[in-house]
C-alpha cells in the first residue's frame, strides 16, 4: 500500500511539470473551428484562459462561435485553398500576438473528400482535398513559423486515424499521410529552435465529413460523369 501510495505522488509530480503554467496571454492559434473538432477545442483553451485565435472557413461558423465564447476569443475567416486568405490570416495572428510569438499552432482541416475508385476521379478531384488538407495545412504552417519560434511553442497536427489505411481511391489518405510525413520532418528540424512538434491522431466523430449520404451523393455523382466505356468496364452491379 505505502508503495503504491508513494508511485502516485511520484506520478502527480511529474505530470504536473508537464502542465502549462500561466496560461493569461499564451495565443493559440487553431484552424477548422466552424463545427466539430476544431469548435471543441478553441471553446475548451478559451474557458482556461488562453488567448485563442480561430479560424473558420464560413462566416456563420465564424458568428457563432464569436457569440458562445468569452471577448478574449478572436476570429477569421480562412480559406486553405487561396494563398491571399492564408496571408491576410498570417497578418491578423501577427497582429493579435503583439510581438510575443506563437504559443501554439493548431491545425485541424476539413477538406472536402471525393471518395470512389482511383479510375473514376480527376486531377481536380485530388486538387480539391490535397489543396486544403495538405499544402494548405503546409503553407500556413510555414508562414507562422518565425512566430511559433519566437515564442519556443508547439504545432500540434490533428489528423484522422483512419487517413492512414489507403483503403479508398482519392486525396484524403495522401493528405494524411502527407502531414503525417511533414510533422515527422518538422519535429525533427524544429527541436534546435525549442519548438515542439505533435501528431494527435483521433478516430471518427459525428460529423458531415462521415455523413454515408453525403459519400454516396459523392459516388453517383462520379460515375454519372463516367466516359461510358469505363462505366461498362465496371457495370452497374459493380456501383
Amino acid at each position: 500500500v505505502l508503495a503504491s501510495i508513494l508511485s502516485l505522488i511520484i506520478y502527480w509530480i511529474i505530470r504536473d511539470r508537464y502542465r502549462v503554467k500561466n496560461l493569461n496571454g499564451k495565443h493559440v492559434f487553431i484552424t477548422g473551428c466552424d463545427t466539430g473538432l476544431g469548435n471543441s477545442l478553441a471553446k475548451w483553451l478559451d474557458k482556461r484562459g488562453f488567448c485563442v485565435i480561430a479560424a473558420c472557413a464560413t462566416e456563420k461558423g465564424r458568428q457563432e462561435l464569436q457569440c458562445c465564447s468569452s471577448l478574449s476569443l478572436k476570429t477569421v475567416n480562412l480559406n486553405l485553398a487561396d494563398s491571399n486568405s492564408i496571408a491576410r490570416a498570417v497578418v491578423f495572428v501577427t497582429e493579435q500576438t503583439a510581438g510575443k510569438g506563437l504559443f501554439g499552432l493548431v491545425s485541424n482541416a476539413k477538406g472536402t473528400a471525393p471518395v470512389g475508385p482511383t479510375d473514376w476521379l480527376r486531377i481536380e478531384d485530388f486538387h480539391s482535398v490535397l489543396d486544403v488538407s495538405l499544402l494548405g495545412l503546409i503553407e500556413i504552417t510555414l508562414k507562422l513559423l518565425p512566430l511559433l519560434k519566437k515564442a519556443e511553442g508547439r504545432v500540434v497536427n490533428l489528423i484522422n486515424a483512419k487517413g492512414l489505411m489507403a483503403f479508398v481511391g482519392g486525396g484524403y489518405s495522401l493528405s494524411k499521410w502527407g502531414m503525417e510525413a511533414f510533422s515527422d520532418t518538422l519535429r525533427i528540424e524544429m527541436q534546435h529552435f525549442g519548438v515542439k512538434v505533435s501528431i494527435v491522431e483521433h478516430g471518427f466523430f459525428k460529423a458531415e465529413e462521415v455523413n454515408s449520404d453525403i459519400i454516396e451523393k459523392y459516388l453517383f455523382k462520379l460515375w454519372n460523369r463516367l466516359t461510358p466505356e469505363i462505366r461498362d468496364s465496371y457495370g452497374e452491379k459493380y456501383l
